[in-house]
């Protein structure tokens, strides 16, 4: 039988992530997410929020490092991933988390430096004013 290790999670950042470089030179972010889920019931409205703490390598790390911060929301696909170790006091440890394998950004416009606009905000690539697709009209 195959096995299957597949997450998909939409929510928010819960703190803005960390990027570090190994001593190998590849880049490594760390982030955290907070995903709610709302319901109705007999019993009136319920809400709960999951934390989870997810890793990104590569570039894929550094463009979430670069766009997101704390607040905004991210659309990450991923595997789970379980860390284990012996916490200083002897006693194991674990923790499960995602490794991020595709992400997308959402929720607009993000700032960055490459953005050039003129003093009204829209970018060079926005067609003249008094276009004939902006009048309405349609060529064809």
């Amino acid at each position: 039988m195959a096995n299957v290790n597949k997450v998909i999670l939409i929510g928010n950042l819960t703190r803005d992530p960390e990027l570090r470089s190994l001593a190998s030179g590849t880049q490594v972010c760390e982030f955290g997410m907070a995903i709610n889920r709302k319901w109705k019931g007999k019993g009136g409205d319920g809400e709960e929020v999951c934390f989870v703490d997810c890793t990104a390598w590569g570039r894929t790390g550094e463009v979430i490092a670069e766009y997101c911060h704390k607040g905004e929301p991210i659309y990450v696909e991923g595997r789970l991933k379980l860390d284990s170790w012996e916490g200083r006091d002897g006693t194991k440890r674990s923790k499960l988390g995602v490794v991020v394998e595709n992400m997308q950004l959402l929720g607009g416009k993000h700032k960055s430096e490459d953005w050039v606009g003129d003093a009204k905000g829209v970018p060079p690539s926005a067609p003249p004013a008094g276009d004939a697709a902006l009048d309405g009209d349609i060529p064809f």
